[in-house]
């Protein structure tokens, strides 16, 4: 069995996570999706809470068929020491081969630590976007179709939107 880590802040998770993913399972039988920032929600750049991405990511990979048995969801809490970061992550994780990422700071801290990294294919990168598309939401442009469709669902059960758009506001006159 062969695993591979995929680190992201899933803020909302969108299609292009999800292509991630499958590429990943196309090369790995089993993925450690790490929602990052996990300590973080309700600001403008991590509107939701960790749970709230964990729930997403699981009714998109529901939604897609992929098998609660070839994926590890775990949130982890940003540590600000870089030099630690890593050694947090596998402390936290079930043991891992690889480690898939873009991120130019993550594949530096995984390659210093020994790990093989792997480019990730990207999909439509530019609208793919969790920053584009939180800014849809807080415009009230079309967002849904960048998103699995159970997690457009389940951001409109949790009120996603209204409560970004809520935290764009200011005490201002």
């Amino acid at each position: 069995m062969s695993r591979g880590l995929y680190v992201g802040r899933f803020q909302p998770f969108h299609l292009g996570h999800l292509h991630a993913i499958k590429f990943i399972l196309s090369e790995v039988s089993e993925v450690i999706i790490v929602i990052g920032s996990a300590q973080y929600s309700h600001r403008l750049d991590n509107p939701f809470t960790a749970g709230e991405r964990v729930t997403m990511i699981r009714k998109a990979l529901d939604e897609t068929q992929i098998s609660p048995s070839q994926y590890w969801i775990i949130p982890i809490r940003d540590m600000h020491v870089h030099m630690m970061w890593v050694a947090e992550i596998r402390g936290y994780t079930p043991k891992f081969e690889s480690v898939y990422s873009n991120d130019p700071l993550t594949c530096r801290l995984f390659l210093e630590a020994g790990f093989p990294i792997k480019s990730i294919p990207f999909n439509k990168r530019h609208l793919y976007l969790a920053t584009e598309i939180r800014e849809r939401m807080l415009k009230n442009k079309s967002w849904r179709e960048l998103v699995p469709e159970n997690v457009a669902k389940y951001i409109k059960e949790i009120d996603g939107v209204k409560r970004l758009q809520d935290l764009a506001k200011t005490d201002r006159i």
